[in-house]
């Protein structure tokens, strides 16, 4: 493998179309303000370089990350690539990850407005992710140990298991289908709306109107906290620990909680034949 190191680059594809190259202590910034500094390359390895342009890692073929950083100025970082390994990275620029498919990220920071849209066989591990949509219309998703913080996450995504994970957000999940989620906590509003066949195991939940519109939800051993107007038009099977504020109008399935601030089966445009069950409560 050839070696770059401790160069600076701010030529156009300065790097263009390399082959079993180590790029290590490198400078990727300056006055000419290049673009694709590494497209349509195979087997690289970036290590602890400082990214400073737009577009400098499209097309790639088995590409790995360790360390360094790339700016707020390094937009659309990667897109297009297959085979991507990342770690302790830093990753400022907008739109980071797109188009995508087999990428690996851990132990990463990544503040990035419209990450990781439109790919495949994403795998997230010990990262905190800072995005106003995240993972839009992307599929074969796995997050764990992980915090995200945003307005909007998972929409419109496929096959996605989240597990030791937080959630500071406004909703997550819209149209999400076969989602599954374990031992997270997810604060915001508006969660899983329109979604099919999401699952939540052992959560902690929060914010108001949650899980409307669903079809197959199911939710087992999970707590709502400040959760009113749960449930409205949801085909719906849960199993919550504690109160509810308020359910209204669920289409069909099962509820079971300790108890229900207010059970809502007015005003309903459809037919409501769910099972709403408060548990007895014993001396």
């Amino acid at each position: 493998m050839r070696t770059v190191a401790n160069q600076t680059f701010s030529s156009e594809r300065a790097l263009y179309n390399s082959k079993n190259l180590l790029v290590t202590d490198c400078r990727f910034e300056g006055v000419e303000d290049g673009e694709s500094f590494l497209k349509e390359s195979e087997d690289v390895v970036v290590k602890d370089c400082f990214m400073d342009l737009r577009y400098p890692l499209w097309h790639n073929l088995r590409l790995k990350i360790v360390g360094g950083e790339m700016s707020e100025r390094c937009r659309a970082a990667l897109w297009y690539d297959k085979s991507v390994t990342i770690e302790r990275c830093k990753m400022n620029g907008i739109k980071a990850v797109r188009e995508c498919e087999d990428v690996a990220i851990k132990d990463s920071h990544i503040n990035s407005p419209e990450f990781g849209w439109r790919s495949k066989g994403i795998r997230v591990e010990q990262c905190d992710i800072t995005s106003e949509y995240a993972f839009f219309e992307s599929s074969d998703i796995t997050m764990t140990s992980s915090v995200f913080s945003g307005k909007y996450s998972f929409q419109y995504t496929r096959d996605v298991n989240v597990t030791s994970s937080v959630f500071k957000t406004k909703d997550a999940f819209w149209h999400s289908h076969n989602a599954t989620v374990k031992d997270c906590v997810l604060d915001g509003e508006y969660i899983g709306w329109y979604s099919d066949g999401l699952t939540l195991v052992n959560c902690r939940i929060s914010g108001t109107q949650p899980f409307c519109y669903c079809h197959n939800l199911t939710l087992v051993n999970c707590t709502m906290e400040g959760c009113d107007l749960a449930f409205e038009y949801s085909t719906v099977n849960a199993d919550v620990v504690g109160n509810i504020l308020s359910v209204k109008n669920p289409l069909s399935g099962k509820i079971v909680a300790d108890s229900i601030g207010e059970i809502i089966t007015s005003d309903s445009k459809y037919p409501s034949t769910a099972e709403i069950v408060v548990r007895s409560k014993t001396a």
